[in-house]
């Protein structure tokens, strides 16, 4: 009784195609792979009977074909990256074929059905014609197949290395442009390395080839000569009955192998040249050779003037001017078809309004983009962003993002570069959506240098002020630098100066390059890793706007994101108890407290740190109002003065310690006091006792009263 109900059994050629058995078999084609080579190595130590050596220089016609035919139809020769490997193991192959069958001719001279009907073939009757028809063949596959192959796979192999460099660089500058994303950059990578290695392994496999053309002709002389005197001395054979006999053998078996050998090389030929294709073999042929109906009319004309010529055979010629003028008529018409096509369309467009036919660049919808990051710069500095003449500020700032992601966790969207006449020429300013936010200016040629206190004597320069951190340094020439550093400067090359710039200005102004759409992206990318506990925030407990504030105020003061997993599960515990964006800013930095405590210890594991006086402190926190959903200090302007001035002071006696500034309280007050000494310190850190984990200790550089 049959329990399959609603389909048919599968019967006949389907049946047997999609049988359990042979799928299995095609899961196990590596397998398969493995075999048959060490069976090729087999061949060459072990006798084969004649049927099964016709079997054999089958397949080995067939596979050489399959990869003539492979070859042709591809569109780009990575379609065929595994060329250079499968030449290796067909040649293989056909050696170990040629060794089985020279085996069998000189030892019974017999080599199976296969080369007696190949030999038969070629000779007709006439031996003498046989043995020069094979030659030339030979001839042709080593001299003119083999040779091009060879030289073609060795020159694309050069050029592809020599070009790999540019581009690499020309990947990196489209993605700093915008023009593509991270992993279109990798693809485009991978397929660049992908292209060097195939062609270098090209190059060495072409080498296989020649080598099996010269081992075929060797191969020969060794058959006759061999034969001839085995057929002679060793079968009793007449010497007329010998030669004939062998050398019908040995043209039959090297025609079985330099037929294969031959459709192989072209295909390497092919495969090597197929550099500029765009589609298959075939398709570019008959759509180059054949587009242009002017060349196929003159053609045609041309073999009727053959045909009309006393003496030669009219009936080809006349065929192929018959064949060229039917092209011409039928490619003429198509074009006449595209360049009506053309015309309607262009009409339409223009009937579609003024509009319709301004290039898109042209539109007035184009000037109200805003570009998130832009750096420009003056016509004195365009060398070191030129590829071309040996600048590499596109690929220092490809570093930068990437750094940035790691460090801070969000994605820094592509940076504009361009070029400004209003500038002077080694100036250049960084802008965040058209407003600038750090400038600096260069001098062409030089290198900047600085003084990091240790230097042991004084380098003679102009004067100057590092853009990044205003630190003095002096701006010297190309012979002082080895010098600089020999005296314990620190020298910078010209685009390092704007990189460090770059880099800094994006750390401090992150909160404002963060988007709600990046956060989105952000979101949605984590989504694969713990859908539970977004699906479970968001919207439900916070909108994307909050959780955008919260990532803003923690970027504020550079705090790293890149752990947004915790970030958001530790807002979802505390989202239903407080709506408030500093409040769960708090809740998210004590999460982040490991974090936070490893960027800011020393090697001994202690934060120095500048405390507040408690009575102090007291006062803040009892002054704390909150004002349209956010808490405030409510001080008078002369009370918040005097706390400035008294955070000033031991700022800049920490600062001369040698320590950076970092400022010490309880959580209550900790956001409030850092907004009061934003405007005048932005680089002093506060953190509250909350954020400091067990096992690091806090050292007290000084402590902040206004008291006396």
């Amino acid at each position: 009784m049959n329990t399959n109900k609603g389909t048919a059994p599968a019967g006949g050629l389907v049946g047997v195609l999609n049988s359990p058995f042979l799928q299995s078999l095609g899961k196990q084609s590596s397998l398969f792979v493995i075999i048959g080579v060490v069976c090729v190595v087999v061949v060459l130590v072990v006798p084969l009977p004649t049927f099964l050596m016709d079997v054999l220089l089958a397949l080995n016609l067939c596979i050489a074909l399959v990869i003539l035919l492979v070859s042709m139809y591809n569109k780009e020769a990575l379609d065929f990256s595994v060329f250079p490997s499968l030449l290796l193991t067909v040649t293989l192959f056909r050696i170990s074929l040629s060794v089985a069958s020279t085996r069998l001719i000189l030892s019974q001279a017999d080599a199976g059905r296969v080369i007696e009907v190949f030999g038969s073939f070629v000779t007709s009757g006439n031996l003498v014609v046989g043995v020069i028809v094979f030659l030339i063949l030979v001839l042709v596959q080593f001299i003119v197949i083999t040779k091009g192959a060879g030289r073609i796979a060795e020159v694309a192999a050069r050029f592809t290395l020599d070009a790999m460099p540019g581009k690499q660089m020309a990947i990196d500058a489209d993605l700093n442009a915008g023009l593509i994303n991270e992993e279109q950059a990798r693809s485009r990578r991978s397929k660049v390395q992908r292209e060097s290695d195939f062609y270098g392994a090209m190059d060495g496999a072409s080498k296989f080839v020649r080598g099996d053309a010269i081992l075929g002709i060797i191969v020969i002389f060794i058959d006759i000569i061999g034969g001839f005197v085995i057929g002679v001395a060793q079968m009793s054979m007449d010497w007329s009955t010998a030669l004939t006999t062998y050398t019908q053998l040995t043209i039959g078996d090297g025609l079985v192998s330099q037929l294969p050998a031959l459709m192989i090389s072209v295909g390497a030929g092919m495969i090597a040249s197929r550099a500029a294709s765009e589609d298959n073999l075939g398709a570019e042929i008959t759509g180059q050779l054949l587009s242009n109906h002017k060349v196929l009319w003159l053609a045609g004309s041309l073999m009727l003037f053959f045909a009309l010529m006393p003496g030669f055979p009219k009936a080809p010629f006349i065929g192929l001017a018959v064949v060229c003028f039917s092209l011409a008529y039928f490619r003429m018409l198509n074009a006449r078809k595209a360049a009506a096509e053309a015309e309607q369309a262009e009409a339409a467009k223009q009937q579609g309004g003024a509009d319709a036919g301004k290039p898109k660049e042209e539109r007035i919808e184009d000037y109200l983009h805003v570009d998130p990051m832009e750096l420009e710069i003056g016509y004195g500095l365009i060398p070191i962003v030129d590829v071309k003449q040996g600048g590499d500020l596109l690929d220092r700032i490809t570093m930068i993002r990437r750094q940035l992601a790691t460090e801070l966790g969000i994605i820094i969207p592509p940076i504009r570069i361009r070029d400004n006449i209003q500038l002077t020429p080694n100036e250049y300013k960084i802008k965040i959506r058209t407003v600038v936010v750090g400038k600096g200016e260069l001098m062409s040629g030089a290198y900047l240098a600085m003084d990091p206190g240790t230097a042991t004597r004084k380098i003679r320069g102009v004067p100057t002020v590092e853009p990044a951190f205003n630190l003095p340094a002096i701006w010297i020439t190309e012979s002082q630098k080895s010098d600089a550093e020999v005296a314990g400067y620190t020298v910078v090359e010209l685009p390092a100066v704007i990189a460090t710039h770059l880099t800094e200005t994006i750390k401090k102004h992150a909160h404002e390059i963060l988007t709600r759409q990046n956060v989105k992206s952000l979101v949605d990318n984590l989504k694969e890793q713990g859908s539970a506990v977004i699906d479970e925030l968001i919207p439900g407990l916070m909108s994307l706007g909050d959780v955008h504030k919260v990532l803003q105020n923690l970027l504020r003061e550079r705090i790293s994101i890149r752990d947004l997993m915790l970030i958001l599960e530790t807002l979802a515990g505390v989202a239903p108890r407080s709506k408030n964006s500093d409040v769960q800013t708090e809740y998210v930095r004590n999460a982040l407290s490991p974090q936070i405590c490893e960027v800011y210890k020393n090697d001994d594991g202690v934060i120095p740190v500048i405390t507040l006086d408690p009575n102090l402190e007291a006062k803040l926190e009892g002054s704390i109002q909150e004002v349209e959903g956010a808490f405030r200090f409510s001080l008078s302007p002369a009370e918040a003065n005097r706390i400035i001035e008294a955070a000033g002071t031991q700022i800049e006696a920490a600062k001369l310690a040698g320590e950076y500034p970092i400022m010490i309280c309880s959580p209550t007050v900790r956001p409030q006091l850092k907004r009061l000494t934003e405007a005048n310190f932005g680089e002093l850190v506060v953190l509250s006792y909350n954020e400091i984990v067990p096992g690091i200790e806090i050292r007290s550089l000084g402590m902040v009263t206004t008291e006396g």
